[in-house]
């Protein structure tokens, strides 16, 4: 690697990132194709797409163990682990983000939302045939709804920004996949003509009334493998800034999907769809990992 692009890199990642794929170079490690799995202290990052996207230099891996989406009234608590992965490389002075090896960059992890179906749906208006069939599900005590985050478009990271807490350190383009019988398996907030566009950061927000501020943190960083591997704990990501468009495809099995337009405004009805900004809430706490691709590859 020559001094010139040495010098690119730091100007355009963070100094302790920048630091990373100097040290890589250092070391003089060659660049063989992927051939088994990473071991040890690198073993989070099987998906890392080395294989198939050989310029990739830095791999990511990153899991939120906790936090909440709320899209209007609705608040959706994050208990369950979700995992973004993939990797990044420098083109034309801009870091480039590269989904993940097997197509799961962001995992697709049902979370529980709390009150289920009636939570969710104000049904009084609903003309007969419609109501029956409601109030059935409900006899039969199928309420529970899942709310999944669902990747629709290019995500974009820039460590610098995370690091300084200054601007945007995650760009996540998604929708949200409600699930339950009654609501079928096409029921979705957003779509990849019309994403949720969530622009996270470790900073403080500025949302419109009536969100308030809300602060993000870098978290504590811990340096591994001769600084080759940087581990953030106590990562959390925020905005609070975001809008989120009407539901769509909602009970499209019932009927022959003829009350779908009905049941997707009775979901907008009572969660508050479409929801403008500063009536929604993004709140990702966990931790990251940033790998050297050549470290990955060397602990094979």
């Amino acid at each position: 690697m020559s001094n010139v692009n040495i010098g690119r890199r730091r100007r355009v990642l963070s100094p302790l990132i920048a630091g990373l794929v100097v040290a890589v170079a250092a070391l003089g490690l060659a660049a063989p194709a992927l051939a088994g799995k990473p071991t040890g202290n690198w073993a989070n990052f099987t998906q890392c797409p080395l294989g198939n996207h050989p310029s990739v230099e830095l791999c990511i891996f990153a899991e939120t163990t906790s936090g909440e989406f709320k899209i209007g009234s609705t608040a959706v608590p994050l208990e369950k682990r979700i995992t973004l992965q993939g990797g990044t490389y420098e083109e034309s002075g801009k870091v480039k983000f590269v989904n993940a090896a097997n197509g799961e960059t962001l995992s697709k992890t049902p979370q529980t939302v709390p009150g289920g179906l009636l939570k969710i749906m104000s049904p009084e208006f609903f003309p007969e045939p419609l109501k029956k069939i409601f109030n059935e599900f409900i006899d039969k005590g199928i309420t529970g709804v899942t709310a999944t985050t669902e990747q629709v478009g290019e995500i974009a990271l820039n460590f610098e920004n995370e690091i300084s807490g200054k601007g945007v350190a995650l760009i996540l383009p998604v929708r949200v996949h409600l699930e339950n019988s009654f609501l079928g398996n096409s029921c979705y907030v957003g779509s990849k003509a019309h994403p949720i566009t969530v622009e996270l950061i470790t900073g403080t927000t500025s949302p419109p009334l009536p969100n308030k501020p809300i602060t993000g943190s870098l978290g504590e960083l811990e340096a591994l493998e001769s600084g080759l591997l940087l581990r953030l704990k106590k990562n959390s990501l925020v905005n609070n800034t975001f809008s989120a468009p009407s539901a769509e495809g909602c009970g499209s099995q019932i009927l022959f999907g003829l009350f779908t337009g009905l049941i997707d405004g009775a979901v907008g009805a009572e969660v508050g769809l479409p929801s403008e900004s500063g009536h929604n809430t993004a709140i990702l706490n966990g931790t990251q990992e940033v790998g050297a691709a050549e470290g990955v590859r060397a602990s094979e």
